[in-house]
């Protein structure tokens, strides 16, 4: 499966404009290394697996969507249900 792009993203978040795109590609690119340090792998290579591919779309949606540490007043909320049992057959040990 290819690579996840901004309009994969984009997509994803059901976004038609193109006025966040340069905040979307910031935080494709953090989940993207976020993810390849987890799996010790390129998550930009037109190989990776859909599981991954997945991985990385909910959590630079959960960073667009969250995008302060802490906040003030609103229930702060844990990475998306699944995202890092998508990543388990992936992930790199390493001691």
């Amino acid at each position: 499966m290819a690579a996840v792009t901004l309009a994969d993203l984009k997509a994803h978040l059901n976004l038609t404009t193109d006025q966040d795109d340069q905040l979307l590609t910031g935080k494709l690119e953090a989940a993207r290394a976020w993810v390849g340090a987890y799996t010790a792998s390129d998550p930009s290579l037109d190989t990776t697996p859909a599981a991954i591919n997945e991985a990385i779309l909910q959590l630079a949606a959960h960073l667009y969507e969250n995008r302060e540490a802490s906040l003030v007043g609103v229930t702060a909320s844990a990475l998306p249900f699944g995202f890092l049992d998508l990543l388990a057959p992936y992930r790199a040990f390493s001691f």
